[in-house]
């Protein structure tokens, strides 16, 4: 609560209806138009990575970084994006941290913990 600035990241329902214009290369917005699972699952997912974008521009600028789920998505939607379809996606707290509050690094997972490669 004491960040000098909490970003909302959301994502556009209607992102589609700008391909024309942002992606003139092709009819574009006719692979979205009446599917409507694959316009949720388009627009969450790239929300997300530009969201995870804006985290490690933050970053590489030096300022610490506190991306969050678990908060009232409903509550966020109706004060800020009424009449949109827009959706929040993530929250994330954006400033300088005080040293002595900030958690140091947790463990990492290992390459070869994760991933395989075939």
């Amino acid at each position: 609560m004491k960040a000098p600035v909490c970003t909302i990241i959301g994502y556009d329902i209607d992102f589609y209806l700008y391909l024309p214009k942002l992606f003139p290369h092709t009819n574009a917005r006719s692979w979205f138009e009446g599917d409507e699972p694959k316009i949720f699952d388009t627009a969450f997912r790239n929300g997300t990575l530009q969201g995870a974008y804006l985290v490690m521009a933050a970053r590489a600028l030096g300022l610490d970084t506190g991306p969050m789920s678990g908060f009232d998505s409903g509550g966020v939607d109706r004060e800020f994006f009424a009449g949109t379809n827009i959706k929040s996606n993530f929250l994330c707290n954006l400033g300088h941290g005080h040293g002595e509050k900030l958690f140091a690094r947790s463990s990492r997972f290992s390459f070869d913990e994760i991933a395989k490669i075939i």
